[in-house]
């Protein structure tokens, strides 16, 4: 049975599917008309559509499919979508919802009709609104984009699709205008965008141009939707004003159309479903009618596409912000794995494309095997061709520093050919598969291009080899490049080893093979404050002269707390305290996923030989403080520690807020500490303290840190308890950080002194706010993460005077921010910064 619409849409419904018509003997409309710009939370609606219990449409069954319709097959193949009547006439219906259409005002469409978007989002619903349609050669608007502007003028066009790609070709192409056409757009309500990831820069260039010939300003409407949702069911109405709003790379995709839901969960297949709170990130899930039922004769993947509570998992990792708005963070399945680490291909891929536009036509990142491990490999359509030799080094250059930056690893490189372009695994929407140009280049399609590419910049770099402007600095490339696994052609004199992805583990490798090299014993502190090859070659003369016994002289690096990490970027500054162990390299990789504001942080003190140790708490307190202002003169602030530094936040930002205001802290965070430690502090004697050190720096396995957790290690002398942990360190390991007796024992005086002066610390006053981020916990401190945060966590109440923020971090105590979990735990970060306004 057909549900209850009136006889015309019947009729038109009818025609598209070339059904018979049977007139109804009475019409049953039962729903509302939401107001213009307002999408409607569909957990308040009813079933959207009612079935009239006296009509006879008696050709056609509601839930069987008016059609099928092949997935994209990106990260899989293709699977059937079986699109049931209802299912498309519930969406067509919430479509129309989101934007009024003017009467007699067309659609213009350039996709084929065997896409979904192009079938529901504009024919059907085009017949839905009883307006006319446009339908042109996706060649003729790709081949000149402002052909799309010259069509959407002519027919005085409300409504069309362009996806991010189209967008950013139709931005350079009306920059390249020697003067700029005269185009009437005051008809055009919504060109929806889909695929792919919207960039904002994007948006708000392509937003720009078409405002100026009499677009609204949140003209282009970004949204998430799949073939089984029929096309877009989210949609972000405020682009790009909400995106500027927050700070974000990448568009918002805003709320559900009427009929469709949707929830943040950590469902999988093996685990118990537990919805997740705002700003959490875990697995997008939708249900309603606008979705889908069943794949066509594939019970299996049915089954799996569903959760046990009729959820459809859409294997999209996302986050719903505080406005209640979706942020997609990448597709589950759709990572780059490189050496054991996993990137989100989409990361990789906007940060190309943000480095090479103007410099290319389209650029495509995909992962691809190398040896035992997979590489990011760049394909690119070039502006013209052939290319100038020039242009492609210049492209090759950008492209391997973006590489590099991301993910710390070279990749591979070469530009497509007239010839090539045809072959690319190009959808209706005009997206490239990934999965299958990954196959494609894998069987050797695209060899003769790579060659083409790798044999000019080969030419190129033999006939212009740059010497560096000393021996020190030839050497320091060349230890820069064998420790990250790099070319020395990736990297200059000037750049800083955090741009090229160093991990904290990278930078001990590094000073032992300096010191191996150059007989020198070079503080990790002067690699942090140093981290480009030619500030380093400047701070290591003092250790090369020979009038001087520099490898064990104290103080030949004067102390400092503050941990440059990115300088760059015009937000709020983050300051981060470092954790129980004193060092701020954990915080490395948490860095790089930052590129709108500078990153500290503070390192405490006693590191180097004849460096005396902090003495109390108050001391630390004091010498933060001035660190800080004397970086950042003035609020707001936004400040957060790693387990035990998260105490020194709090006391950091109770004098900050004493001295400047109660609002001049507008964010501290704690990372996984509740505010009462003593008892703990008091249970970590030296012994316990090296144990742990030697957990957080992977020597030991958490097994078998927790085997000798007891009162018998406690007991026994710092020495054999060090020979006691060095026997049973992973070898490899412990020569991978060059790690010696001497180096360990001090670090550990370093962090048994911290633990120390915390032995009777009670939390006192309050703070303005706090987001508490927790994790799971280490076993000895609560049995499972209900218990950390039900008993010790929610303490913080008692010391904000605002309701604390939480936020479920992925990972354990010593992982969270681990190379498997510091991207998810960046983007929580981040949206909460963003929350707080800062």
């Amino acid at each position: 049975m057909l549900p209850n619409f009136d006889r015309r849409t019947s009729n038109i419904y009818h025609r598209f599917l070339n059904l018979p018509y049977a007139s109804p003997r009475k019409i049953n409309v039962s729903y509302s008309i939401p107001q213009q710009n307002e999408i409607h939370d569909p957990c308040d609606q009813e079933k959207m559509l009612h079935i009239g219990s006296d009509q006879d449409f008696s050709q056609v069954d509601i839930e069987e499919p008016a059609f099928l319709m092949l997935t994209s097959g990106s990260t899989g193949n293709a699977k059937a979508v079986c699109l049931s009547h209802y299912q498309v006439l519930s969406a067509v219906r919430g479509k129309a919802s989101v934007r009024t259409v003017p009467e007699g005002r067309p659609f213009l469409n350039w996709i084929g009709l065997d896409h979904v978007a192009s079938l529901v989002e504009i024919h059907l619903l085009a017949l839905w609104v009883d307006v006319g349609q446009i339908y042109v050669h996706a060649a003729d608007v790709m081949a000149s984009p402002t052909t799309y502007l010259d069509l959407l003028s002519k027919h005085g066009v409300s409504r069309s699709f362009a996806p991010n790609f189209f967008l950013a070709r139709l931005v350079s192409s009306v920059k390249s205008l020697s003067s700029e056409k005269s185009w009437d757009l005051r008809g055009l309500t919504m060109i929806t965008s889909g695929g792919e990831m919207n960039n904002v820069e994007t948006c708000i260039a392509a937003s720009e141009i078409l405002q100026r010939h009499g677009a609204p300003k949140n003209v282009i409407v970004p949204g998430f939707g799949m073939t089984e949702t029929c096309a877009g069911a989210i949609f972000n109405l405020k682009c790009p004003e909400y995106d500027i709003r927050i700070g974000g790379p990448v568009a918002s995709l805003g709320r559900c159309i009427p009929g469709i839901k949707m929830r943040v969960s950590n469902a999988t297949s093996t685990r118990e479903i537990s919805e997740i709170s705002t700003n959490q990130i875990g697995y997008l899930e939708v249900c309603g009618d606008v979705v889908f039922r069943q794949y066509y004769r594939n019970p299996e993947a049915t089954i799996a596409a569903f959760t046990p509570d009729g959820w459809f998992r859409t294997d999209d990792k996302a986050a719903i912000d505080n406005d209640g708005n979706l942020n997609l963070l990448g597709r589950t399945k759709d990572i780059t794995n490189i050496n054991g680490v996993k990137f989100q291909s989409d990361e990789i891929q906007g940060a190309l494309e943000k480095s090479l536009k103007g410099h290319v036509a389209r650029v495509l990142g995909f992962p691809s095997r190398d040896r035992h491990t997979e590489r990011v490999t760049v394909a690119y359509i070039p502006n013209q061709w052939p290319m100038p030799t020039d242009e492609l080094i210049k492209i090759d250059e950008i492209a391997t520093q973006a590489c590099v930056m991301s993910t710390g690893s070279r990749p591979s490189i070469f530009a497509l050919s007239s010839e090539s372009v045809s072959m690319l695994p190009t959808t209706s929407l005009g997206k490239v598969s990934r999965n299958r140009m990954r196959s494609l280049f894998e069987m050797g399609f695209f060899q003769h291009d790579l060659d083409f590419h790798n044999k000019l910049v080969q030419a190129f770099r033999h006939n212009n080899l740059e010497s560096a402007a000393s021996a020190i600095e030839s050497g320091l490339a060349e230890d820069f490049a064998q420790t990250l696994n790099l070319e020395t052609s990736t990297f200059g004199m000037g750049t800083s080893l955090f741009e090229l992805n160093c991990t904290s583990m990278d930078l001990i490798r590094l000073k032992h093979r300096i010191d191996s090299r150059m007989h020198v014993k070079v503080p990790v502190i002067l690699l942090m404050k140093h981290p480009t090859i030619r500030s380093l070659a400047v701070a290591l003369a003092p250790y090369l002269d020979s009038s001087m016994t520099l490898p064990e002289r104290p103080n030949i690096v004067e102390y400092d707390p503050v941990i440059t990490l990115r300088s760059g970027g015009t937000r709020t500054p983050l300051w981060l305290v470092h954790p129980g162990v004193g060092e701020v390299l954990v915080f490395v990789g948490l860095a790089k996923h930052f590129n709108d504001r500078p990153v500290y942080a503070l390192r405490a003190k006693g590191f180097e030989p004849g460096q005396e140790r902090f003495a109390s708490i108050s001391e630390v307190v004091e010498t933060y403080l001035k660190a800080i202002r004397e970086q950042q003169s003035h609020g707001p602030y936004a400040l957060a520690g790693y387990s035990y530094g998260a105490m020194l936040a709090f006391e950091v930002a109770k004098r900050l807020e004493e001295e400047d205001g109660a609002s001049a802290v507008r964010f501290l965070g704690s990372f996984n500490l509740p505010p009462h430690i003593k008892s703990r502090m008091r249970y970590l004697n030296w012994n316990m303290c090296l144990l742990h050190l030697a957990y957080f720096l992977g020597l030991v396995t958490e097994e078998e840190a927790d085997g000798c957790e007891g009162e018998a290690f406690r007991a026994i002398t710092k020495r054999t308890a060090l020979e006691q942990v060095l026997a049973m360190a992973d070898e490899i390991r412990l020569d991978e950080l060059k790690l010696g007796e001497p180096e360990i024992a001090r670090w550990v005086d370093v962090a048994f002194g911290l633990q120390s002066m915390a032995v009777d610390y009670e939390p006192r006053g309050t703070v303005s706010s706090i987001d508490v981020f927790h994790a799971a916990p280490l076993k000895v401190a609560a049995a499972s993460r209900e218990e950390w945060f039900s008993q010790h966590l929610s303490k913080w109440t008692e010391f904000c005077r605002t309701e604390p923020r939480l936020h479920a971090v992925e990972g354990a105590h010593y992982t969270m921010l681990g190379p498997e979990h510091v991207f998810s735990f960046s983007v929580t970060l981040q949206g909460a910064l963003d929350s707080r306004g800062v």
